[in-house]
């Protein structure tokens, strides 16, 4: 398993910046005071999740009852001038269970933009007559693999009857993020069944229902297999305070050193909490306030380490 001292040096090739300027979504200086910008460093940034929804029509409909993370959609047009802004260079779109399992819009980013978009997409992992799809998956423009959520009793009735699922995204070469908040310990024995399946716990099994200490607890615990790595939400969604979110940051620590920084990943899940300072405070909330982290560390963590673990170039 690699660790912090195994990181390799030397990433001046790559673009982009680590600290963002400041977004239209800046909360009051009085409750989460602006992060100072230190001298530039210049890093690739990449958000690895973002969900974007456009408008509910007929073309593209809304799962009945599904409510929407905030209330307009939030589209290309909304989230590229936010990336502008705050200097994310590239972005993985994780579609909203609002569309259910459709790709298009996602993948429509990726047309229109295919140097800053792409897409994990949503998948029906409830009907093992789906399972050829695997074959092809990745055919589709920009998509890198699945994204699925497990996280609860839902979740666990799901993970009953999925073992086909596991066993053709291993055979089909197709990674597979998850939000499995809740039931992190059963992945235990799926990943170890299936050792070729890249397994990407999302943002370290947090919900708001489970204590952030056992969150990272049963995310640590899959450290030891060297398929699975963990994206690290930046922001407080599951520790309300404002900026710099200190009470996250004990966590985080844990788990880094568990998994190393070429198997942790930066994101942001935005549209969660969107009026939380926007870009500057979450890019800062890494670069500034993680202070057990070094450069190279940075480097990884920002955007290098998910773009090597889902090979997009």
């Amino acid at each position: 398993m690699p660790s912090r001292r195994d990181v390799t040096k030397g990433l001046a090739g790559l673009i982009g910046t680590g600290i963002a300027m400041a977004s239209p979504q800046t909360v009051s200086a009085q409750t989460s005071p602006a992060p100072t910008v230190p001298a530039a460093r210049r890093r690739l940034i990449v958000d690895a999740q973002v969900h974007l929804w456009p408008p509910n029509t007929p073309d593209l409909p809304w799962v009945p009852g599904a409510k929407p993370q905030q209330p307009e959609p939030f589209t290309i047009e909304r989230v590229l001038p936010l990336m502008d802004e705050g200097g994310v260079d590239r972005v993985i779109i994780v579609p909203p269970t609002l569309t259910g399992t459709r790709n298009d819009y996602g993948i429509e980013a990726v047309k229109r933009y295919p140097n800053r978009f792409a897409v994990m997409g949503r998948f029906p992992v409830n009907d093992p007559k789906s399972a050829p799809l695997l074959a092809t998956w990745k055919q589709q423009p920009g998509m890198l693999g699945v994204r699925t959520t497990l996280q609860g009793k839902p979740g666990s009735e799901l993970l009953d009857g999925m073992d086909w699922f596991w066993a053709a995204a291993e055979k089909a070469g197709v990674p597979v993020m998850f939000h499995g908040a809740g039931n992190l310990p059963r992945f235990v024995a799926i990943a170890q069944r299936h050792p070729a399946l890249t397994l990407i716990v999302d943002h370290i099994g947090m919900s708001n229902t489970i204590p952030l200490a056992q969150s990272a607890t049963d995310t640590i615990a899959l450290a030891k297999f060297p398929n699975v790595s963990v994206k690290m939400k930046a922001g407080a969604q599951y520790a309300p305070e404002p900026y710099p979110y200190r009470a996250m940051n004990v966590q985080i620590r844990r788990v880094f050193d568990a998994y190393g920084p070429r198997r942790c990943y930066w994101e942001t899940d935005i549209t969660q909490t969107l009026n939380e300072g926007g870009y500057r405070h979450r890019i800062a909330h890494f670069t500034q306030e993680l202070d057990f982290l070094s450069e190279d560390d940075k480097d990884w963590i920002m955007g290098r380490a998910i773009l090597e673990r889902l090979q997009w170039a």
